[in-house]
């Protein structure tokens, strides 16, 4: 039986998760859960798979969900980001899940990876912001690092098929989001209801919009340079609007593979949970007879300028990345608060990144200072 914890188990890919664990009874147990302020969702979690440890955001939640429960599990019950961090690196858990949104993933993340946990890792961020660091951690600890975001999880499976040194390039697949026809004089008067309404996927808030701005594909793409250890030129996105196939792999000898499916995130969980075994889930098939055309173009950076800010934000390399992702997470926010409109997301992420720069890769203090002072930045302009 493997042992997991779980980073973010309230939202979209932790629920998902606990579908796969209750799938298979008997082959995964759940020691410790930690998600943010949805205590309702995370008390019935609580009572169903009874963690030794679980976090919340705040002491605040952490008083709400102890009057929920009964009273032999309040001594379970942790807050804060050392919370968070103590879930992460519980003693008998094999495998963390990392599944908080947004930066807030970092550190727990790093707690597991130092402790010698495995990570099934859905918070891009955490590349995002300290790759060349998380993956030094990942080699020096001998642990495993298994990619949930189905495109990761594509080309993790596609680079079995070759030697690493034989690759010519990997290649992430956008869907395109809802916008992807909309004129781009229109896109500043979007709403969040249009913005979140993603045509192939489910997933929460934050990741719904940073999908209509192709921001999610930008910080996929760093998140990819450091995973597979890939330099960012021989990093490419396609948009391929049916979201079937999921990411491709191309060698040297100009064999292409690719990695196909339904858009389901069971898929890519399952996989990382039981690598290298697949398990027999019971999803629908995908028949291909049924797909209709698979279209494949290059994206329309003029639509989508996010994504160039974050190819620029990878190539200028040191904190780039840092603050690309706290802009645009402080952006997001105040969009879907009414406070910013759609286009002004990406334009305020523009004018941070050229505002915040110092700071060294190397550096966590430098990271976090740097996450801090984008921050505020954000929130400076939009006032």
């Amino acid at each position: 039986m493997k042992v997991l914890s779980i980073l973010g188990s309230t939202g979209s890919i932790g629920q998902s998760v606990l579908d796969v664990v209750r799938q298979f009874p008997g082959r995964f147990d759940i020691a410790g859960l930690a998600a943010g302020c949805n205590v309702e969702l995370l008390s019935r979690q609580v009572l169903e798979f009874a963690p030794e440890l679980v976090s919340v955001v705040d002491q605040e939640r952490a008083e709400q969900l102890k009057a929920m429960l009964p009273e032999h599990y309040r001594s379970r019950i942790v807050w804060g980001a050392s919370g968070a961090a103590q879930v992460a690196t519980l003693e008998s858990v094999a495998m963390t899940i990392s599944a908080i949104v947004g930066a807030a993933g970092l550190l727990p993340t790093l707690a597991a990876i130092e402790a010698g946990k495995d990570i099934g890792l859905a918070n891009k961020e955490t590349l995002v912001m300290a790759g060349k660091l998380v993956m030094a951690a990942v080699q020096r600890n001998g642990v495993h690092l298994l990619p949930v975001d189905s495109e990761h999880s594509a080309i993790f499976q596609a680079l079995a098929a070759g030697r690493r040194e034989d690759v010519a390039k990997i290649i992430l697949t956008a869907s395109g989001g809802p916008f992807l026809t909309t004129n781009v004089k229109d896109l500043s008067t979007v709403t969040s209801q249009q913005a979140l309404a993603h045509p192939n996927w489910s997933m929460g808030k934050k990741i719904s919009i940073d999908s209509a701005t192709l921001m999610n594909k930008g910080l996929e793409v760093i998140e990819a340079r450091w995973l597979f250890d890939i330099a960012a030129s021989a990093i490419e996105v396609v948009v391929h609007p049916q979201s079937i196939v999921h990411s491709l792999v191309e060698f040297r000898d100009g064999s292409v593979l690719a990695q196909l499916g339904i858009p389901d995130m069971h898929i890519p969980i399952a996989y990382a949970l039981s690598y290298p075994e697949r398990l027999p889930l019971t999803l629908r098939p995908l028949h291909l007879s049924l797909c209709g055309n698979l279209q494949f173009f290059d994206p329309d950076f003029v639509r989508f300028p996010a994504l160039s800010l974050a190819f620029h934000a990878l190539r200028q390399g040191g904190v780039m990345p840092t603050v690309l992702n706290a802009a645009n997470e402080v952006a997001v926010e105040a969009f879907l608060a009414g406070r910013l409109s759609f286009s002004g997301i990406v334009q305020t992420v523009a004018t941070v990144l050229e505002k915040v720069q110092d700071g060294s890769e190397d550096s966590l203090e430098d990271i976090l200072a740097a996450d801090a002072a984008a921050r505020v930045e954000a929130e400076h302009l939009l006032f």
